[in-house]
């Protein structure tokens, strides 16, 4: 109760004396704020802040908590690279751009689609500069590159660092092939600061995709068994050092209180790492560790310190949300699924979500609500089971499907499927309207 009271208080002060609300409707009248996302591959949501593993030391992401807002129920727009990436990029469900099964690979033909507008591209033309550094995997074809989808400048990785061949790029160049992982952090970094320092003066969105902790995992030397988790934990502790070298750019260049910058992940942790209080990990159909991830958010001035929302979010409502703090528009000719979640990272507690989808490939598999999560299928040993329907000519003993009450028991552990009909009637005509509306939707590359 006492934790509730602070936070208010500091709610009502921030507010009467900050100029908040000058950004909520993206206010012309300011300066554009600019804006970076660190994307990186595979953080668990227990894995850094102020509640992440003791075994690892995250001070500057702590910082970035302490001075800004944690987002407690907050979500990928996939359980894997490649259509997580697609909906953070686009403010749509994966399922939208052709790019929700499974992932791409070296040798495939297709990508983003050209007709995609892109949040770099929609930024660009608002007057601001665009780079990308880090992973990219939405795609090798000229139509689906960096370049191609809004960004002015790219350096690092076409996918995943698994994958074969694997060079590292500026722009269309090859830099190096095979790229040297051990120095991949900090090489993402340096390109990084340039880009921040180049031009301060101009307003910028800088999109930060670090490539670990995806395996293969690789630590610089200066951060080889600094952690007391492994490598794993080395190659989060170089990360947290990587954000910290972007603050102190901002901070170097005077536009710190100009600049909201995003520390999120693409989805759950996947053989390492940690899923927190969320259950699965990477890869799970339905649960919440293969899309529940980190999201926290600073922005001197305009986030309050110290606060956290439990509002349902997905990484989609990036775009409307930057869109909208940079005076410009959402595309009006397309379905844009994200939603401006600008109040939610001030530490407001509504979403403007009624529900969430969770997919498997082009499959819904689940449905979320601000308390209720209703799952209908999930994977076990090498299949997917489904709890729908019927099961040897009987009801599935899970018919219709499982329903828990995250507000309680937020590590799904206990279904109420029985002791709330109402609601789980309720699950079930979401459930069906967003298979009518979306899995029709899946494009013959992803069949």
């Amino acid at each position: 109760m006492f934790k509730n009271v602070a936070i208010a208080f500091t709610l009502i002060v921030f507010f009467a004396l900050g100029p908040v609300n000058a950004f909520a409707q993206g206010d012309k009248a300011g300066e554009h704020p600019n804006f970076i996302i660190i994307f990186n591959d595979d953080l668990g949501y227990g894995d850094v802040g102020r509640s992440g593993s003791p075994l690892i030391q995250t001070p500057h992401i702590d910082r970035m908590e302490a001075e800004g807002v944690k987002l407690a129920h907050h979500y990928s727009s996939a359980n894997v690279c490649t259509p997580a990436r697609a909906g953070l990029l686009t403010g749509r469900y994966p399922i939208r751009t052709g790019l929700a099964h499974s992932v791409l690979f070296p040798d495939d033909n297709h990508g983003l689609p050209d007709e995609e507008v892109t949040l770099a591209e929609a930024l660009r033309q608002e007057g601001y500069r665009t780079g990308m550094v880090g992973k990219w995997h939405l795609g090798t074809v000229d139509v689906s590159w960096p370049t191609g989808n809004g960004f002015d400048y790219f350096y690092g990785l076409p996918y995943s660092n698994d994958m074969s061949p694997l060079p590292l790029y500026r722009n269309k160049e090859v830099l190096e092939e095979p790229v040297d992982q051990t120095t991949l952090t900090k090489r993402y970094t340096r390109e990084a600061v340039q880009f921040i320092e180049e031009q301060p003066d101009e307003p910028f969105f800088l999109y930060l995709a670090h490539s670990m902790p995806h395996v293969p995992l690789y630590a610089s030397e200066a951060f080889q068994g600094r952690s007391k988790a492994g490598l794993y934990g080395d190659v989060i502790e170089e990360i947290d050092w990587s954000v910290g070298e972007v603050l102190g750019a901002l901070e170097r260049q005077g536009i710190d209180e100009n600049t909201l910058v995003i520390v999120t992940s693409d989805n759950g942790p996947w053989f390492e790492g940690s899923s927190g209080r969320l259950r699965d990990r990477k890869g799970a159909a339905s649960w919440e560790g293969g899309q529940g991830v980190p999201l926290i958010a600073r922005w001197p001035g305009q986030i309050p310190p110290g606060v956290s929302s439990d509002a349902i979010t997905m990484n989609f409502d990036l775009f409307p949300t930057l869109l909208a703090l940079a005076g410009a528009e959402v595309p009006g000719d397309r379905t844009i699924d994200g939603k401006n979640i600008w109040p939610v990272l001030q530490g407001g507690e509504q979403s403007p979500h009624e529900y969430l989808y969770f997919f498997n490939n082009q499959e819904i598999t689940a449905v979320r609500s601000q308390r209720w999560k209703f799952v209908v299928r999930s994977y076990y040993r090498r299949g997917l089971t489904r709890f729908e329907g019927e099961r040897g000519g009987e009801p599935h003993y899970y018919d219709p499907g499982l329903l828990f009450d995250l507000e309680c028991n937020p590590s799904e552990q206990f279904s109420y499927t029985r002791e709330q009909p109402g609601v789980v009637e309720e699950m079930v005509k979401r459930l069906e309207r967003g298979r009518q509306e979306l899995e029709p939707l899946a494009r013959e590359e992803e069949e």
